[in-house]
């Protein structure tokens, strides 16, 4: 394998205004020191990239394409390449630091004469020597592996059958879907825990490692793309680094967007910091004033041609403004006149929202908090609850979810039924509702019933929380867990 410079002048030129640090080295096995080092050099810039040397005596036996894909599992490492000539590599790449471990600063360093030459500078470290949670090796997030129960007595009921619901998730690539929403950014910043202030009763933690997702409608629109949609994202952001993140993992994922920008509002992130495999404190960056009515006229004109042409449209409500009621009631009214599916999520977890406001929908998807939000009703049991968020929306099907009990369905007034819970081995909740949200979403515009909606959009669920962040959904995934099942 040999070096490519074109690759290497061509990521510069993408990231020319980013402050880039670069390691090389053998990488025959990572270990602790290297995510040290690794780690110290991302600290020092706003990108990593590492070089990974070609085949010589210490390294013989290992392969570079192994020693590479090695390197590039790291979710700490922008970018990974193969250095046959590190003096040329350098001149092309431009980093601004070159990082070694300080048992070279002792010795003839040959990047320092090229680095002279082109403004860099050569850094010894030898990382933070704390045992810390990037120790463990972070690698691409893992497919979920667990099987997932099989709800056999809701579909002996409801005459759910498995090759249905392989072939209802195959027929998704012919759908076309306008996601309209909140676009948010989640960060999750890993910690170590250093112990307690001496000032004050504080716990004091050290950052390892931040790992950004795509949120909110975002997330939304990613999984409907994911398991083969084609999928048109609007949304209103901020002007921010936030908002470039967010359309770079849109385009990432396939999904054709259209953000619209709102100067008196950061787009919304969320953080969560973590230490040990535990959230510890969650902090948002928002704005929940609503926006004027000449961006929504603009957002309108954008999205009627689109609602015209889909199969499907989903409101992603977070509850921040981005979706006045004038708009959410004219694109309503234009999909019933274009037969469009109308689906609809309105999230109240911090802040509180009415998902009985979006009116004349086939499926709502609220939490037992939202239904009773939306109802004022805190008394009822869950069948009547349903009812009445139905009647109040003139809705026709409700999927509400009620967490590690599963989800209760109803169609219409008068047919209830409930599919458990099927991943007892939660590892991260955030994204479930997304996930049955979206694939029930398409399960319906795809031909399906209620009852086969939801069955789906409880695996989708059930895969999602078997792994970290909100981490697009395939078909693939959806289909291996289904053909376990048979």
């Amino acid at each position: 394998m040999k070096q490519d410079i074109s690759a290497l002048l061509d990521f510069r030129r993408q990231h020319r205004r980013k402050r880039i640090s670069f390691v090389s080295g053998n990488f025959k096995v990572i270990h602790p020191g290297h995510i040290r080092l690794l780690r110290s050099a991302k600290k020092m810039a706003d990108l990593l990239v590492v070089g990974v040397l070609p085949r010589n005596d210490f390294n013989a036996d290992t392969e570079e394409q192994d020693r590479l894909f090695n390197v590039q599992a790291l979710s700490i490492v922008d970018y990974a390449c193969v250095i046959d000539d590190l003096a040329e590599a350098l001149r092309a790449l431009r980093p601004d630091f070159v990082v070694k471990g300080t048992e070279h600063e002792q010795l003839e360093n040959p990047e320092a004469a090229v680095l002279e030459e082109i403004g860099g500078k050569l850094i010894f470290s030898s990382g933070q020597p704390l045992p810390s949670a990037m120790d463990r090796v972070p690698t691409a997030e893992p497919e979920t592996t667990i099987p997932l129960i099989q709800p056999h007595d809701y579909m002996e009921r409801r005459g759910v059958d498995c090759a249905r619901l392989v072939s209802l998730v195959e027929q998704i690539g012919k759908l076309r879907v306008c996601v309209v929403g909140d676009v948010i950014v989640d960060e999750y910043i890993n910690c170590d825990a250093l112990g307690m202030s001496q000032e004050d009763p504080t716990i004091v933690v050290t950052p390892t490692d931040t790992r950004g997702y795509l949120g909110g409608a975002g997330i939304v629109a990613a999984h409907a793309a994911g398991l083969g949609a084609s999928v048109h994202f609007a949304a209103v952001c901020g002007e921010d680094k936030a908002a470039g993140f967010a359309a770079d993992k849109l385009r990432e994922y396939h999904v054709q967007c259209r953000l619209f920008p709102d100067s008196t509002r950061p787009t919304t992130l969320k953080q969560r910091f973590r230490c040990r495999g535990k959230t510890m404190l969650r902090v948002s960056h928002l704005r929940q004033h609503g926006v004027d009515k000449m961006l929504a006229e603009e957002m309108l004109e954008h999205l009627l041609p689109l609602v015209a042409d889909a199969h499907l449209l989903v409101f992603s409500d977070f509850n921040y403004g981005c979706l006045p009621q004038p708009l959410v009631d004219r694109l309503t009214e234009w999909a019933h006149r274009h037969n469009t599916i109308v689906v609809a999520d309105s999230q109240s977890s911090s802040q509180v929202g009415d998902v009985s406001r979006f009116r004349g929908a086939h499926l709502l998807t609220p939490t037992e908090r939202e239904a009773r939000l939306a109802v004022h009703d805190f008394e009822a049991g869950l069948v009547v609850l349903a009812g009445q968020l139905l009647k109040n929306a003139d809705a026709q099907n409700i999927i509400l979810t009620l967490g590690e009990a599963g989800v209760l369905v109803q169609q219409g007034c008068a047919v209830t039924d409930r599919v458990p819970a099927l991943n007892p081995l939660a590892q991260d909740v955030v994204g479930a509702g997304d996930s049955l949200l979206v694939l029930a979403s398409l399960a319906l515009a795809g031909g399906a019933n209620i009852w086969e909606a939801a069955c789906l959009g409880s695996v989708a669920a059930g895969i999602q929380v078997g792994r970290q962040g909100n981490i697009p959904l395939s078909s693939n995934d959806i289909i291996t867990c289904l053909r376990q099942w048979w």
